[in-house]
């Protein structure tokens, strides 16, 4: 049986007028190889994605459903194995209202940064993921110039 988690990829814009104004937030992870990842989380019974989403995105980095606007249009599933098992994760693109509000982090993560495409896809290591935030970008700045 394959895995299911979603997730939200957080970002905010700094008042600077170049594409250096988008930042990406990614948690760290407090087990396992300490990777990082926007906040994302498995599907639980009965739980449809999207509700997975908006919760894991309060469990893991405190911002409620109210703080962010889900940006329409963009949904990015990723597959990969975890331990020999499939799993698909869904990603939403959600703009953070409010660029000072503070993070508060699980237990299940030791830190967390904003950060540009290019060093978020550093720390973000996973091609697909990097990918992902690429891609994410890319549909911001498009978008804000049309």
């Amino acid at each position: 049986m394959s895995l299911r988690a979603c997730g939200m990829i957080i970002f905010r814009r700094m008042p600077t007028p170049d594409p250096s104004s988008i930042q990406f937030l990614l948690l760290q992870t407090s087990y396992g190889e300490h990777h990082w990842t926007p906040p994302k989380g498995h599907v639980d019974p009965g739980e449809d994605d999207m509700t997975t989403a908006l919760r894991e995105t309060e469990e893991e980095a405190g911002f409620t459903a109210g703080q962010f606007q889900v940006i329409d249009g963009y949904q990015r599933e990723l597959q990969y194995k975890v331990r020999g098992r499939p799993k698909t994760v869904l990603y939403w693109l959600a703009e953070l209202l409010d660029p000072r509000a503070a993070v508060q982090l699980s237990d299940e993560h030791q830190d967390y940064r904003w950060l540009g495409l290019e060093e978020a896809c550093t720390l973000a290591g996973y091609a697909d993921l990097q990918e992902t935030l690429r891609d994410a970008h890319r549909f911001l700045t498009d978008n804000a110039q049309q």
